[in-house]
């Protein structure tokens, strides 16, 4: 089955990507919009993920991979909430900003410029090695 992609957005004053490497996975909880969340049900075990830093950054810093599919979210009182697992891979070895790949004509596209205010989004293969291309990283 071919991996799928993703990229996941987090405060790094709330939970950043060095806290993240240090905990070595994370519990991805919380996600109160229905599209996000049926995008968290979406992925499988293995998949890749581009870690963003939201708000204060605005950069994608690392990838991640999917350790553990959806599940009931535990942080949930309400509703029909899911949570994945995620492990850390690697740090990209330049940080790719959001005004980089704004700027980028193969990702005009991308849902990281589409839908802004998406916390967890797929991206296409292609999207995802361009964002490594422009972050000078291999995996």
């Amino acid at each position: 089955m071919p991996t799928s992609h993703w990229l996941v957005k987090s405060e790094p004053f709330k939970y950043s990507w060095q806290k993240f490497v240090a905990d070595k996975k994370a519990v991805w909880d919380g996600v109160r919009n229905f599209e996000a969340r049926n995008n968290l049900r979406a992925m499988k075990k293995g998949d890749l993920v581009l870690f963003y830093h939201s708000s204060e950054g605005k950069e994608v810093v690392g990838i991640a991979s999917v350790a553990k599919e959806a599940y009931p979210d535990p942080t949930a009182t309400e509703g029909d909430w899911s949570a994945v697992e995620l492990t850390p891979k690697k740090s990209l070895s330049e940080p790719v900003s959001l005004a980089q790949v704004k700027s980028d004509k193969q990702l005009a596209a991308f849902a990281l410029v589409r839908k802004a205010r998406i916390s967890v989004i797929p991206a296409t293969p292609a999207e995802f090695a361009r964002v490594l291309e422009l972050g000078k990283t291999k995996l």
